[in-house]
C-alpha cells in the first residue's frame, strides 16, 4: 500500500500503530535514501562473519525486511529473532516471513526489557533514535553485553550536523528528496511536525562516542548520505 498517513492533518504524534505498519515498507522506500542499498550493503558484509547456529537478533524489526533477506541470502542456518512493540508490526513480519517460507522468529516485546543475550550479531537500523536519550547510552551497553567476544553491531541512525547553515542545508536537500518521491509540502511538515520530540537524532559524533564510551573500540562507518549513517561497532 502507498504511504498516505500524512496526508491529512495529524491528531497525535508519531507511533508504529495499525495505520503505520500498513504503509512501512513504502514508507521507508520514500523515506529513507538508498534504504535498500543499504540493507544489501549490511547483509553482504555481515554474512562474511556469521556461522552456523549463530544468533542475529534485530531490535525494533517492523515487517521483517531486514532479517527475511538475510535468510534469503545467508548459506547458513542461523537463529534469527526480530523484536519490536508494535503488534501491527510483528503481525505483517509473521506473515512475510511466512510467504517467503523463511524461519525467523518475531516477538512482541519491549527490547529494553527483553533478554537477547549470547548473539553475534544486534541489528538496530533506524531505531536508536527513538529511545529517549537518558535511556540511549543504557541500552547500547545492553546491546554491548548482549553480544558474544567478536560480536557485531549494525546501527543506522538519521543525524544532525554542529554547524548550523549545513544542518539546513542538509535538511532541505532531504526534504527535496521526499518530494521527488511523491510526497507534498503538506505531508513533509505533517510528519515533521509528528516526529517532534519523538525521533531524536545526535550528530556523528555523538553516535561514535556512545559506541565507544559502552566498549566498543572498533567502530567504523559503512555507509553515508547526507543526514543518513550506518555504522558496524565490534566486540573485541
Amino acid at each position: 500500500m502507498k504511504d498516505k498517513v500524512f496526508s491529512k492533518p495529524i491528531k497525535k504524534q508519531f507511533e508504529f500503530d495499525e495505520e503505520v505498519a500498513s504503509v512501512f515498507d513504502d514508507m521507508l522506500n520514500r523515506s529513507v535514501p538508498f534504504y535498500t542499498e543499504n540493507l544489501n550493503l549490511q547483509i553482504d558484509i555481515l554474512k562474511d562473519f556469521l556461522k552456523n547456529g549463530d544468533k542475529i537478533v534485530d531490535l525494533g524489526s517492523s515487517t521483517g525486511t531486514f532479517l527475511i533477506e538475510l535468510a534469503k541470502k545467508s548459506n547458513k542456518k542461523l537463529n534469527l529473532i526480530g523484536i519490536d512493540n508494535s503488534k501491527a508490526m510483528i503481525k505483517r513480519a509473521k506473515n512475510k516471513a511466512k510467504a517467503f517460507g523463511v524461519d525467523i522468529t518475531f516477538i512482541e516485546e519491549d527490547f529494553l526489557q527483553y533478554d537477547f543475550s549470547q548473539s553475534k550479531a544486534v541489528i538496530a537500523n533506524y531505531t536508536i533514535q527513538f529511545i529517549r536519550p537518558l535511556k540511549r547510552e543504557k541500552l547500547i551497553k545492553k546491546i554491548y553485553d548482549s553480544l558474544e567476544k567478536e560480536g557485531i553491531f549494525l546501527m543506522s541512525e538519521k543525524l544532525v550536523t554542529e554547524n548550523k547553515k549545513l544542518n539546513k542545508i542538509m535538511i532541505d536537500i532531504y526534504y527535496n528528496y521526499k518530494k521527488k518521491m511523491g510526497y507534498s509540502e503538506f505531508e513533509i511538515a505533517q510528519k515533521r511536525e509528528a516526529l517532534e520530540n519523538v525521533l531524536i537524532p545526535y550528530t556523528m559524533e555523538e553516535n561514535i562516542e556512545m559506541l565507544k564510551n559502552v566498549g566498543f573500540n572498533e567502530v567504523e562507518v559503512i555507509f553515508r548520505w547526507n543526514n543518513f549513517a550506518t555504522f558496524i561497532a565490534f566486540k573485541n
